[in-house]
């Protein structure tokens, strides 16, 4: 089987766990960490804050409940904290976009280097810094793409029947969509392809595009996993833009799967 057939069949999903190895690479542990330590220190504020508030809370809870009742704070406090996690990991994951925007374009670029041994030539630190407007304009983007149809699918859980059953696997799907724009973007933005024109690009290969999506929308569901998910998708969605766009764009043709 030539390379091409074997990129060919290579799944979305295999992409993104080719992105736990990829971080783990000498000369790309750097450029993960930057964003990652970034990440870790404000969800760790951000936390520590919203704890605070809840203590605050339970405090005004156990003062309101009969002493019989008392034994709820044992079973609330768990539930709570966890509620918490799982809630202020999604926010939090799209807050880190912007944040975290400029150094996530430069380990694509670093990764597309480590994978075709080619540079690209996109500057030096005051290059990155004059590009910082296009760079979050390019979020921006996303951002006006992402809300409007977000809101869409939310309301149709508000539907009676559709909210509890079509509604949850529309929502899923919709999220694996936008995860793959949102961490494929990176290394087409770094080739300057138009926003419009990666959209079309990952729809020509949608098997891919929805695989990695959904992985990196299931792993962005399990707490303290999340924090990694990051620069692991970074990593594979560059992998996947070196095998399956790179090349066919510069020629034109991008294959469907």
């Amino acid at each position: 089987m030539n390379k091409t057939n074997q990129v060919q069949k290579k799944s979305g999903v295999n992409y993104f766990l080719d992105g736990f190895g990829l971080i783990k690479q000498p000369g790309l542990r750097r450029f993960v960490f930057i964003p990652l330590t970034i990440n870790l220190l404000l969800f760790a504020g951000l936390i520590y804050f919203a704890i605070g508030q809840l203590e605050g809370v339970f405090a005004w809870l156990s003062a309101q409940l009969p002493e019989y009742l008392s034994w709820l704070n044992f079973i609330l406090w768990p539930l709570a904290v966890l509620t918490l996690l799982v809630v202020m990991s999604f926010i939090f994951s799209s807050v880190m976009n912007w944040l975290a925007a400029p150094f996530n374009g430069l380990l694509a670029e670093k990764v597309e280097q480590q994978l075709t041994g080619k540079t690209l030539n996109t500057g030096g630190n005051i290059d990155l810094i004059k590009d910082l407007p296009r760079i979050l304009g390019r979020e921006w983007t996303k951002l006006k793409y992402y809300l409007p149809r977000a809101i869409v699918f939310l309301l149709l859980f508000l539907v009676p029947f559709i909210g509890q059953t079509i509604a949850p696997v529309l929502w899923f799907l919709f999220s694996a969509w936008m995860m793959a724009i949102q961490y494929c973007d990176y290394p087409f933005d770094n080739h300057k392809v138009p926003f419009n024109d990666m959209k079309f690009a990952l729809n020509q290969t949608k098997g891919s595009s929805f695989s990695f999506g959904a992985a990196v929308t299931l792993f962005s569901m399990i707490p303290i996993v999340n924090f990694v998910v990051m620069p692991v998708a970074i990593c594979g969605a560059t992998a996947m833009w070196v095998d399956k766009y790179r090349t066919a764009y510069k020629n034109d043709a991008i294959a469907p799967d």
